[in-house]
């Protein structure tokens, strides 16, 4: 036979206390699981978005060819202001793009830079014109779910140049910071990391490792004429929110094998290649938009470059510094104002 236990007043006090840890448990898990945010952006076919990109670069370096030229520029600074349409299309089902991704045309409203050396450089002039060149003209490229990039297609006379292609991809990377957040959702306090090689330099492996941390939530605001809160799409009564992320990166070498383009022109480099940084960005809660996204970073460069035909090498030792700015305008460009 079984005896039945009795349920003594200590039984119940401890039944009780059992029962509300577990509601306790509950809405914790419940309220964790509300407070996480996923950060992609919600474009619409149709919408349309207007950036303003600033990048400043100054750079200072020496290079030891088999010529030596004593007139040879060691400090530049260049500048570049750009106005960025992006117009979200209809999804294309070609290139067998994952559902969900969408196709943006971004078209150069204005675009100017200035190149400044302590020698002559008519490479300078060239890079003006160039930029110039962009006002009015269009690439396209596909967004996919993850804000990952991909399928990008015009100005391809224009990105045949390093310093218009390592702009684009500038812009490009910090308009998609959806890519460098973790899938999941994120929520006030988090930390984490993230990784993006570094394309177009003489150093093979070489990779940005990024640390995040997501600050806090604020009001959106605008980022033309006097600070004001901004509207975003929202519910119905809820406020224009916008997630403070910040974000401290540095250069990391992950293997040391020359890069493709430079090996199939027999081509050896070797090297060191170091440098770190911090963004500041402000992201809309509720549709996932970049509104604005400061940038500065320092490179430090001492790489050798050796042709294995000849054995003749080049040798260049460099610093540089960046700043770049990111500033969602209104959609709608203000209208010009009347001649006299």
């Amino acid at each position: 036979m079984h005896r039945k236990a009795k349920l003594t007043r200590r039984n119940v006090q401890y039944l009780s206390a059992f029962v509300a840890s577990l509601a306790l448990l509950a809405l914790s898990l419940r309220a964790t699981a509300s407070n996480r945010v996923r950060l992609f952006p919600k474009y619409t076919p149709g919408e349309t978005l207007r950036y303003q990109i600033e990048t400043r670069t100054n750079s200072n370096g020496k290079m030891e060819t088999p010529i030596e030229n004593p007139e040879a520029a060691s400090k530049s600074k260049q500048t570049v202001s750009l106005i960025l349409r992006l117009d979200i299309l209809n999804p294309l089902p070609a290139n067998n793009d994952p559902p969900g991704s969408v196709r943006i045309r971004a078209t150069y409203e204005k675009s100017s830079a200035t190149f400044e050396s302590d020698a002559y450089d008519p490479a300078s002039s060239k890079i003006t014109d160039q930029y110039k060149n962009l006002e009015g003209r269009s690439l396209e490229y596909v967004m996919e779910p993850d804000g990952e990039l991909a399928h990008i297609v015009g100005l391809d006379d224009l990105l045949a140049n390093r310093s218009v292609a390592e702009n684009v991809h500038s812009w490009m990377n910090g308009l998609s910071s959806a890519a460098r957040i973790p899938k999941d959702g994120i929520e006030v306090g988090q930390k984490w990391s993230s990784e993006r090689p570094m394309e177009g330099v003489a150093l093979g492996g070489l990779i940005w490792r990024n640390q995040s941390n997501y600050l806090r939530d604020e009001l959106c605001y605008s980022t033309d004429g006097p600070p004001k809160a901004i509207a975003t799409a929202q519910p119905a009564g809820a406020s224009a929110s916008c997630a403070v992320i910040v974000t401290q990166f540095k250069i990391i070498r992950n293997g040391d094998a020359t890069p493709d383009d430079y090996a199939r022109q027999a081509l050896d480099t070797s090297g060191t290649w170091t440098g770190s940084g911090g963004s500041l960005e402000t992201i809309s809660l509720s549709t996932g938009t970049l509104i604005r996204s400061t940038q500065t970073a320092t490179q430090d460069m001492d790489v050798q470059i050796t042709s294995a035909r000849s054995g003749s090498k080049m040798h260049y030792v460099g610093h540089v510094e960046s700043q770049s700015e990111i500033s969602l305008l209104p959609a709608t460009p203000p209208s010009a104002e009347p001649q006299p």
